[in-house]
C-alpha cells in the first residue's frame, strides 16, 4: 500500500533537540534516514511542514521525496517583514511548493486577524491549500483558544474558495473538529501528531480504550474519509508504529484513500 505521509518537519543535521526526538523513537534526523526508512515502510511521499525562513531557496528538499507548505511560524510573525507576502507568493509559485502553513496559537493571533487576509487570498488563487496548526501545542506558552477549531469554521465559512486542512484533527477537541470537517467542504484534517514519543503500541491501546474509541467515533461521525489525510509529525514518533496506529483507527475500505489519494489529491501533489 502506497503512503504519503501529509505532515512532517525536517531540520538541519546539527541540530540537537530534533536528533533528540528522532533517536527517542528509533529513528536519526536525516533525510538519508528517512530515505532508507520510507523504502521500507511504502512512503512513496511526504509534505513538509516549512518554518524558520520565507526564503524560496532556504525550502531545498529532494523533489522525489518531499512537497513542501511555506510557514509563518512565530519566529517569522515576531516581526514580519514588510514583503512577507510577496515571498508567501514566491513560494506558491514554486512546483515544490504545495501549500502554507499556519501556526496561530504559537503566533497567538487568531485567523480572521487582517494579516491572514492575503495569505487566503493567495492560496485559492495558486489552488493550494492552507495547513493550520489544530489543538494542544507543544509548548504552555502558546493559547489554545486561536488553534480551537470553531476558529477555522469561521475563516472556513468566510473563504469559501481557500481549501484548508485542519491539522492534528483538532486533537483534543475531537467533537468540534469532526462537526467543522462535516460541515465545510473546502475544511480537509489530517491525523498527524496524535501520538508522541516512544509508545508500546499494544499497551497504549489497553490503557487508552476510551480515548481510542472517541478518535474512532469522531472519525467515523464526520463521514469525511474523503478529506483524511495520514500524517506522523515527524520527528516525534517512530514511523511504523504510526502507520500501525492509524490502521487501527481507520476502516480497511478507507486506507487507500486516508494514506495516499486523497493527500495527493487535495495538496496536487501529482503521484
Amino acid at each position: 500500500m502506497k503512503i504519503i505521509d501529509a505532515h512532517l518537519h525536517l531540520f538541519p543535521n546539527d541540530t540537537p533537540r530534533p536528533e533528540q526526538l528522532a533517536s527517542s523513537v528509533g529513528h536519526h534526523n536525516s533525510i538519508e534516514h528517512l530515505r532508507e526508512v520510507y523504502s521500507q515502510l511504502e512512503i512513496v511521499h511526504g509534505v513538509v511542514m516549512g518554518n524558520r525562513s520565507m526564503e524560496p531557496e532556504y525550502h531545498s528538499y529532494p523533489a522525489e521525496l518531499f512537497h513542501y507548505c511555506i510557514g509563518l511560524d512565530s519566529s517569522l510573525m515576531a516581526s514580519m517583514p514588510d514583503d512577507a507576502m510577496t515571498k508567501v507568493e514566491e513560494n506558491l509559485k514554486r512546483d515544490s511548493c504545495c501549500g502554507v502553513k499556519l501556526y496561530p496559537g504559537y503566533n497567538k493571533l487568531p485567523l480572521t486577524d487582517a494579516l491572514y487576509e492575503p495569505v487566503y487570498r493567495l492560496a485559492a488563487r495558486y489552488h493550494k491549500p492552507v495547513a493550520v496548526h489544530m489543538g494542544l501545542t507543544s509548548n504552555p506558552q502558546a493559547h489554545l483558544k486561536y488553534c480551537h477549531p470553531l476558529v477555522l469554521d469561521e475563516v472556513a465559512a468566510d473563504h469559501p474558495d481557500t481549501r484548508f486542512v485542519m491539522c492534528h484533527f483538532g486533537n483534543p477537541f475531537l467533537e468540534t473538529a469532526a462537526a467543522v470537517l462535516a460541515k465545510n467542504r473546502n475544511v480537509a484534517a489530517d491525523v498527524s501528531g496524535i501520538l508522541e514519543g516512544p509508545v508500546d503500541l499494544r499497551q497504549y491501546m489497553r490503557d487508552q480504550t476510551g480515548y481510542v474509541f472517541l478518535l474512532r467515533t469522531w472519525l467515523a461521525a464526520s463521514s469525511c474519509w474523503d478529506r483524511i489525510l495520514f500524517g506522523t509529525d515527524w520527528p516525534i514518533v517512530n514511523l511504523g508504529d504510526y502507520i500501525r496506529f492509524i490502521r487501527q483507527l481507520v476502516p480497511e475500505q478507507h486506507w487507500d484513500a486516508v494514506f495516499f489519494e486523497n493527500a495527493n489529491r487535495i495538496y496536487g501533489l501529482g503521484l
